[in-house]
């Protein structure tokens, strides 16, 4: 290598940057929605790892952290006010379980938690809200994601899936 650097391929990513896995469609339909078809998917599939009444929690497929959670209403909704009382209620339960859980699995010092409405606030898939819980320790921004705009996870999602099903509470 010229420049010396050792190389960390991270090649699913492109899937994402590219948007190769956009359906035609793109996401604006239920039937073109990953958190619309998540729920519905064999789990070794779908990477869903809690379902609730009104919400359901999988891991993101792109995930800025090991962890990374979404936690999405079943309903294709785009907007947090779009919301009834029951779907926003357990939406924050299940945050808040969620947070316990990644604490407990893999002892996260803190969290990003956030909704992204719309395309220009950065939603990648703005028609269907959900809700990050990223999981943080500290020192976890090193070099890669500044220099190398690489992010390292050391696990695979389905471990990571498995580890959390098991100590979600039933």
């Amino acid at each position: 290598m010229a420049d010396g650097l050792d190389r960390l391929w991270t090649p699913h990513r492109m899937t994402y940057i590219s948007g190769e896995d956009r359906p035609e469609g793109g996401y604006e339909q239920p039937s073109g929605c990953p958190f619309c078809l998540a729920p519905g998917r064999p789990h070794e599939e779908s990477l869903v790892v809690a379902r609730g009444e009104h919400v359901f929690v999988v891991l993101n497929l792109y995930p800025y952290n090991p962890g990374h959670l979404l936690v999405c209403p079943y309903r294709h909704v785009a907007d947090y006010t779009d919301l009834d009382e029951p779907e926003t209620v357990e939406l924050a339960a299940f945050t808040q379980t969620a947070m316990r859980v990644v604490r407990k699995v893999s002892n996260a010092h803190g969290f990003n938690l956030g909704m992204n409405q719309g395309g220009v606030a950065g939603a990648g898939i703005a028609a269907h809200l959900h809700q990050h819980v990223v999981p943080r320790w500290g020192g976890d921004a090193n070099f890669m994601p500044v220099i190398g705009r690489t992010k390292v996870l050391p696990q695979l999602l389905s471990d990571t899936r498995d580890l959390f099903v098991r100590a979600w509470p039933s």
